[in-house]
């Protein structure tokens, strides 16, 4: 089962690099790098979001007293995490 980042970086090697995504196809490695992607892009992720939101003061209790203002920040975070993630492991 790929997650959101293994498909997207399979995404990006069939229409960027078919070259590659065939070659790899055709010898088996197209699967187990996009595990390794998917896992080490994941586990990026909930680091850095973790960072982020510890970094820009972004608690439970902003949750509890301003749940619009929580939410801008969390999807601004994400964003950002998800930006990172694709420039340095999904579009290389």
């Amino acid at each position: 089962m790929e997650n959101r980042f293994a498909a997207a970086r399979r995404r990006y090697l069939r229409t960027h690099m078919d070259g590659i995504y065939t070659g790899m196809l055709l010898t088996g490695a197209l699967e187990p790098h996009l595990k390794e992607i998917g896992e080490s892009a994941q586990a990026m992720f909930d680091r850095l979001m973790e960072q982020m939101k510890k970094a820009e003061g972004v608690t439970e209790q902003l949750k509890a007293s301003d749940q619009m203002e929580w939410v801008g920040r969390m999807n601004s975070i994400r964003n950002r995490a998800e930006e990172i993630i694709k420039t340095e492991l999904i579009f290389v």
